[in-house]
C-alpha cells in the first residue's frame, strides 16, 4: 500500500500547466512542521513537492496561494531523468485529495491582492446553545431506534 497523509503550508504559489494532450497539472510545495524541536530549540520542517492532476489541479491553482494550509492524501511517486549526462531522482506526492484548510471566505482570490474575500476577518460568533438545565427530557420508548 502506498498512501501518504500530510498537513502543511504552501511554500510557493502553485504552477499550473497543461500537457500536450490538454490535461491540467498543478505543482506546488508544502512545508510540514515536525512535532518536536531540535537541540537548538528550533522547530524543523520537512518539504514535499505535490502534483495534482485534472480538475483537482485546476482547483488548487485557482484557490491556493503561498502560505495556504492544506491537508493532502496521495501516493509517493519516484522518477528519474537525465540532464547534461547527470541522472536526477525526483520524489513527489501525487495528490488524490487536497483539503483547503485556510479560512478563505467565499469566492476566488481578488486579482489586486491575491487574497480571498473574508480572509483576516474575525470569525463569526454563533449564539450559544441552550443550557442543559433548560432542555426537556423526552420519552424514548416511542423512538424507532
Amino acid at each position: 500500500m502506498n498512501k501518504s497523509f500530510l498537513v502543511g503550508n504552501l511554500t510557493r504559489d502553485p504552477e499550473v500547466t497543461t500537457t500536450g494532450t490538454g490535461i491540467t497539472v498543478c505543482k506546488f510545495g508544502i512545508a510540514v512542521n515536525r512535532n518536536f524541536v531540535n537541540a537548538a530549540g528550533e522547530r524543523e520542517a520537512d518539504f514535499f513537492n505535490i502534483v495534482a492532476w485534472r480538475g483537482l489541479g485546476d482547483n488548487c491553482g485557482k484557490y491556493l496561494t503561498k502560505g495556504s494550509k492544506v491537508a493532502i492524501s496521495g501516493s509517493i511517486r519516484t522518477r528519474t531523468y537525465e540532464k547534461e549526462g547527470q541522472k536526477h531522482y525526483v520524489t513527489e506526492i501525487e495528490a488524490d485529495d487536497v483539503e483547503f484548510l485556510t479560512r478563505t471566505g467565499m469566492g476566488e482570490r481578488t486579482e489586486n491582492t491575491g487574497q480571498f474575500p473574508g480572509a483576516g476577518e474575525p470569525p463569526v460568533r454563533r449564539p450559544a446553545s441552550a443550557p442543559a438545565a433548560a432542555l426537556k427530557p423526552i420519552d424514548d420508548d416511542g423512538l424507532p431506534f
